[in-house]
This record gives C-alpha cells, sequence and structure tokens, in this order.
C-alpha cells in the first residue's frame, strides 16, 4: 500500500463526501443561476438597445420635422419681408406722387398769382395812365364819370 493508493481512497472519500452534501447540485444551481441573470441581462440589453433605436427614430423625426418648420419659418419670414418691401416701396411712390403733384399745384398757384397781380398791376398802370390822359384832356366833373365807367368796364372784363 503505497502513498498513491492512500492519495486514491482519499479522492474517493472527497467525493463521496461531496456527494454526500450535494455540492455539484449547489454548483449547478449556482451556474444555473449565472446563466439566468447574464440571460436577463442580454434581454434587459437587448430591450434597451430596443428602446435607444426607437428614441433615436422618434429625435431624428423630430428633428427633421424641426427642420422643416424652421425652414417653413425662414420661407414665411422671407415672403413676408418682400411684400412689406413692395408695400414700402409702393407707399414710397405714392408718397412721392403725392408730394410732386403737391408740388406743381402749388407752382400753378403761384404763376397764377403772379399772372394776376402782373395783371393787377397792368389794370392799376392803365387805369392810371388813362387817368392822366383824361385828366390833361377832358374837365373834371366828364373826366370822374369817364374815369368810373372805364374802371367798371375794366373790372367786369379782367374778373
Amino acid at each position: 500500500m503505497d502513498a498513491t493508493f492512500w492519495a486514491f481512497i482519499a479522492l474517493i472519500l472527497f467525493l463521496a463526501v461531496l456527494f454526500y452534501f450535494k455540492v455539484p447540485g449547489m454548483i449547478n444551481k449556482a451556474l444555473d443561476g449565472r446563466a439566468d441573470r447574464i440571460r436577463n441581462e442580454l434581454e434587459e440589453a437587448r430591450r434597451l438597445r430596443e428602446e435607444a433605436q426607437q428614441l433615436l427614430a422618434e429625435y431624428q423625426r423630430k428633428r427633421q420635422e424641426a427642420e422643416k418648420e424652421a425652414q417653413d419659418i425662414v420661407s414665411a419670414a422671407k415672403h413676408e419681408a418682400d411684400l412689406l418691401l413692395q408695400e414700402a416701396k409702393q407707399k414710397t411712390e405714392e408718397y412721392v406722387t403725392r408730394r410732386t403733384a403737391l408740388a406743381e399745384q402749388k407752382i400753378a398757384q403761384a404763376e397764377q398769382e403772379a399772372v394776376n397781380e402782373v395783371r393787377a398791376s397792368a389794370v392799376d398802370l392803365a387805369v392810371e395812365a388813362a387817368r392822366s390822359v383824361l385828366s390833361e384832356k377832358v374837365d373834371a366833373k366828364a373826366g370822374a364819370d369817364l374815369f368810373k365807367t372805364s374802371l367798371q368796364e375794366v373790372k367786369s372784363k379782367l374778373n
């Protein structure tokens, strides 16, 4: 009986003690529990990955919608700015037209006033000249009557 035999007997006793205390079942149970935990963690990771993909797709869709909305807003703002520019140009042109018409009207009025002043001066000069010519040629009473009729005649023709 050598040491190898006793080592073999000790190994068999050790294995028998292990089986008596059901150590292989506990090891299998621990390994099965660990496999279940790993399987659950893998399923949870797969579920989280799918959720992350869904969130990513939703955020990309929202980003695209936001970009489209921003483009729409920019387009609307450009259109509104163009309308405001056209309206401002139109109002400016109308203002210039009104101011030009008003200026032309004032010029025409000033011309008319100048013509009227020249006419009035001409009438006054003509009346004065006629009075001086008539005063030399006509006596006082006949001159006064002639002056009044001539004055009324000139006034009626000018007005």
